[in-house]
């Protein structure tokens, strides 16, 4: 059993994916080539947004952003503790200084009273200039942006939606990665819309925003003439190959495998509810699943489930071991664990089970009855 089978899904879509793979290769247009545009077009017109500028990864797509809003030393960028560290490391890059937030235990995103009390912090100390605010659309549901915008207009911050995870979530019917005044996401193979390699993009509004972004992914050229840097950018384009993959993969993501993995996170829950603590999705939110993450009792009961369900052959993961604050990166930082009681709880208690569209109800089943299991 695969934790997540892209096995599966190829051999599924294998005939869309080779033709088109094989349509980038007759061309021999492998930077740039038509198919990225097309891709970009769809997607933005997916998540109802003006444009879509694709790049390498999702982590080039969050500097980049955060490069447009000329961010870096003085300034403070906040985002969640329970996260991959992305989402912290690339204002780190820009000389930034990431402010990290603790999270809701039932959600596992941002807690917005927590983002206010940093932001005071912040403003209180005095060293820093708040700036923008980085919530995570974590396991695939959109973070609570009903609280944390009017937050954000509160203290005059930019929202740059981190939504790598959460591409096909919703919040009544608006789609993850249209909240921010920016948003982002990631395409690395195990997203819940991943090519076969890294691969990323950002979404805006604003005319001005996206070309600027379209330079800075390729070293900040001139629009008309590629030898003429207008300033310092980024090598950062997502290859025709992998914007050829992700276009079957985008239309069967849309025709039915967010339906699916929904299907399936029901019969995980209709089965484990009354066993362990199961994923809350809240009322009017819709996940895209790109994890089903239990809590456990403690961390000697989660140690002992993951350990049981691999002598069965079924693979688990612990996203994430650790907060951010605990990070080596971050050690400096002298962070109080007090302020992340949630994310250490998390830490301790959360274990991700095998989710994909690909999974069958038997299989469900199997992983269920080793949960079950006194």
């Amino acid at each position: 059993m695969q934790f997540r089978d892209l096995g599966a899904q190829y051999q599924s879509l294998k005939t869309e994916i080779d033709e088109s793979i094989a349509s980038v290769i007759d061309s021999s247009s492998f930077i740039l080539g038509k198919q990225v545009s097309e891709l970009e077009n769809r997607l933005a017109e997916y998540v109802e947004r003006r444009y879509c500028v694709s790049c390498g990864n999702g982590t080039d797509a969050l500097q980049l952003a955060l490069m447009i809003w000329g961010i870096g030393p003085g300034d403070a960028v906040f985002t969640s503790d329970f996260t991959y560290f992305a989402s912290a490391g690339t204002s780190s890059i820009l000389g930034a200084t990431p402010v990290l937030v603790d999270i809701d235990l039932s959600t596992f995103n941002m807690d917005p009273d927590a983002l206010e009390m940093q932001i005071k912090r912040v403003l209180e100390e005095g060293e820093l200039t708040p700036k923008v605010i980085i919530p995570v659309d974590l396991f695939g549901q959109p973070a609570n942006y009903d609280r944390i915008i009017p937050i954000a207009h509160k203290y005059g911050l930019k929202v740059l939606e981190d939504g790598a995870q959460g591409f096909g979530g919703s919040i009544r019917g608006k789609l993850a990665c249209s909240f921010g005044d920016m948003s982002t996401t990631s395409f690395f193979p195990a997203k819940p819309l991943g090519c076969y390699g890294d691969g990323g993009a950002i979404f805006t509004d604003d005319e001005e925003v996206d070309a600027r972004l379209r330079s800075l992914r390729a070293q900040g050229k001139s629009p008309v003439d590629k030898y003429d840097n207008r300033e310092i950018g980024m090598n950062s384009r997502l290859d025709t190959i992998q914007a050829a993959i992700l276009l079957p993969k985008f239309k069967a993501f849309v025709e039915h495998e967010l339906d699916d993995v929904n299907k399936i996170a029901g019969w995980y829950t209709d089965r484990l509810t009354d066993s362990c603590i199961t994923p809350v999705v809240q009322e009017g939110f819709y996940s895209s699943w790109a994890q089903y993450t239990i809590l456990l009792k403690n961390a000697k009961s989660r140690n002992a489930m993951q350990a049981k369900l691999k002598q069965n052959g079924i693979p688990s993961m612990i996203y994430y071991p650790r907060g951010l604050h605990q990070q080596e990166a971050y050690r400096w930082m002298n962070l109080p664990d007090e302020w992340y009681l949630n994310t250490i709880e998390a830490t301790k208690r959360v274990l991700s089970l095998p989710m994909h569209p690909y999974l069958s109800e038997d299989d469900v089943n199997a992983i269920c009855r080793i949960v079950l299991e006194e």
